[in-house]
């Protein structure tokens, strides 16, 4: 006769942390620049064609150029937005680019 094996249920650790369905979940990219960056996009959208808005670079809180160009071309690149930017010493300019059919 085979012995009989003792079955250990191991207890299961407490849950610390809630569950939750993912289809739930805002997927939605919300960085620290992301107040500004709509801001910015509020106003593009109702820029006349031939302008550019001049974002004063002293006026973005410390962010640095490098930062709000990226952060500026992540979000028009998920909104679906060809955009040019343009920069010198003292501003950051931004503006809704003409479709190109050839690129």
């Amino acid at each position: 006769m085979a012995k009989a094996q003792k079955t250990v249920k191991a207890a299961r650790p407490e849950q610390k942390y809630q569950r939750v369905v993912i289809a739930d979940l805002d997927r939605g990219r919300r960085g620290k620049h992301h107040d500004l960056v709509q801001g910015i996009f509020q106003e593009l959208e109702t820029l006349v064609p031939g302008s550019a808005l001049e974002i004063p670079l002293a006026e973005v809180g410390g962010i640095g150029l490098p930062n709000l160009r990226s952060a500026v071309h992540r979000a028009s690149t998920s909104k679906g937005l060809l955009i040019e930017t343009l920069a010198d010493d003292k501003n950051f300019y931004v503006w809704r680019a003409a479709a190109n059919p050839e690129k």
